[in-house]
């Protein structure tokens, strides 16, 4: 295989698993009902993940205090990945397992939502995160991958686990940035009457 077809293949293996993950369209759509609602009712979104996934907790929480696509108010969520000083104080002072935990603690309450992202479904920092969420009362939303791993276990009937159909990380990474650009979509068109 040269390269250009390894590059080809890459495409196509993504469009098959964004076709495949389309059973995910249900679930979907009730976590934005899920999110729209908390944010109606003067809630927030926290949102939390490791490297690539931080990255997308950060574009998530951004085009909700921003704007998706169509002007409206600014929305309430909180990338708990984006604070240097809290990050490296707890994971200091308590383990690289409670940065995310002692902020869902501090800054979360009953009503709102976590949106929780790990690609294998088992980063022990999102788990405490989620604990500590559901200990607080709040909603998850989890973005995992193939079998959902730890995380999948931990969710509750009222939780939302949206796990993409994937093994290899790079293909369930493109269907998560999906995922949440149609969460921001659909909590638009909720919120807007689109």
């Amino acid at each position: 295989m040269n390269l250009t077809e390894r590059i080809s293949q890459h495409f196509t293996d993504s469009i098959r698993v964004k076709q495949e993950a389309m059973v995910l369209a249900a679930p979907l759509a009730a976590a934005c009902e899920k999110m729209t609602h908390s944010l109606m009712g003067d809630g927030r979104i926290l949102a939390c993940g490791n490297g690539g996934s931080a990255a997308d907790a950060q574009h998530f929480a951004a085009e909700l205090v921003g704007r998706f696509e169509e002007e409206r108010q600014e929305l309430a969520a909180i990338a708990l990945t984006t604070d240097s000083s809290i990050l490296t104080a707890v994971g200091n002072d308590y383990g690289f397992e409670e940065v995310f935990a002692r902020q869902v603690r501090a800054l979360g309450r009953s009503g709102d939502v976590l949106l929780a992202i790990s690609t294998s479904g088992n980063s022990a920092n999102v788990s405490k995160a989620i604990a500590a969420a559901q200990a607080n009362e709040m909603t998850i939303v989890a973005l995992t991958g193939h079998d959902g791993g730890k995380i999948g276990k931990m969710l509750r009937d009222e939780d939302i686990h949206l796990c993409v159909p994937a093994k290899r990380t790079a293909r369930i990474q493109e269907v998560h940035l999906l995922l949440i650009h149609c969460l921001c979509d659909g909590i638009d068109s909720l919120l807007l009457g689109t």
